[in-house]
């Protein structure tokens, strides 16, 4: 997605957000007029550079900003500011990131896959020492080790979209988020999961949502009473892993040297509204499914 396009988008979204917000918040007092133009970004435009960017290719948000946003487009953005200043910008935003995050997931089809992500913080060796998330990030472990952060839940759908995204202290335990599934929530039929969602009550607690659980056995359980189609989807669960590596490697999600943690969260809604906004998202191909007779002609047998 070109420049232009991105910040039409943003900018369509922020005008719907202003009009909504006139009539369901309490309008606050207008601040007093100050002389001369303010020389500050537009909020519009401030997520457009920190979302531009998730898409840029560029390892460090500094060289970005300095390097392309100030070199390439500084005739598109007329009021651009130090990257000292705009860093601190980038917290005003942050509440208009969630909600457009929020706007931007996909729809349900029926099919979902569930898992979760370590976002590490600091080097295992940094632990003892770090302050900037004290009292909000944990230790926690994946099968990769222990780790101190936080955890990324996400489920999406087959074609890759984004259904619903929490972010949890590292030590949550997988299945948590899921139980706090609203009733009138988005999601039907069948939500695939691993072993990490195991569990005697949770299949029935979010069965009554209309969802159902399926997730992979320990080898000294007993199999679940599956379908072939479940069967099949089930062992296509890496499809949600293929997401957790486009984010991490192309969207540069993990980053370990964070100011605060307003600035993790902003880094975290924009990456995510860069895949979101992508046009080549990870997807499960069901005519090469069918044609290898994995599946049966309909899903639903």
């Amino acid at each position: 997605m070109d420049i232009l396009t991105l910040f039409c988008e943003i900018d369509d979204f922020f005008l719907a957000y202003e009009r909504w917000q006139a009539t369901h918040w309490v309008p606050k007092d207008t601040p007093p007029e100050t002389r001369g133009h303010p020389r500050q970004p537009h909020p519009s435009e401030v997520m457009t550079i920190l979302i531009a960017f998730h898409q840029s290719g560029y390892r460090t948000f500094k060289h970005f900003y300095q390097r392309h946003v100030w070199g390439q487009w500084r005739t598109a953005f007329a009021n651009l500011v130090s990257y000292t200043r705009f860093v601190h910008l980038k917290q005003d935003v942050l509440t208009l990131l969630t909600h457009y995050l929020a706007a931007r997931l996909g729809e349900c089809s029926g099919i979902s896959f569930v898992d979760s992500t370590r976002l590490r913080v600091c080097d295992n060796k940094r632990i003892s020492s770090h302050k900037v998330f004290a009292g909000k990030a944990e230790r926690g472990k994946t099968s990769l080790g222990w780790f101190y952060g936080f955890k990324l839940h996400l489920v999406i759908n087959d074609t890759g979209d984004l259904l619903d995204v929490v972010l949890t202290p590292g030590n949550t335990d997988d299945r948590k988020p899921l139980c706090g599934m609203e009733p009138d929530g988005q999601f039907h039929d069948t939500l695939y999961g691993d072993r990490g969602y195991i569990s005697e009550d949770l299949p029935e607690k979010i069965r009554k949502q209309e969802v159902n659980l399926v997730y992979k056995v320990r080898k000294n359980m007993d199999p679940l009473d599956l379908s072939v189609s479940e069967e099949v989807l089930l062992k296509k669960r890496m499809l949600i892993e293929s997401v957790f590596g486009v984010l991490k490697t192309q969207m540069r999600l993990e980053h370990s040297r964070h100011r605060s943690y307003e600035n993790f969260q902003v880094k975290v809604a924009s990456a995510l509204i860069a895949y979101q906004l992508s046009e080549n998202k990870p997807s499960l191909n069901f005519d090469e499914l069918q044609q290898s007779k994995d599946l049966p002609m309909s899903i639903n047998d």
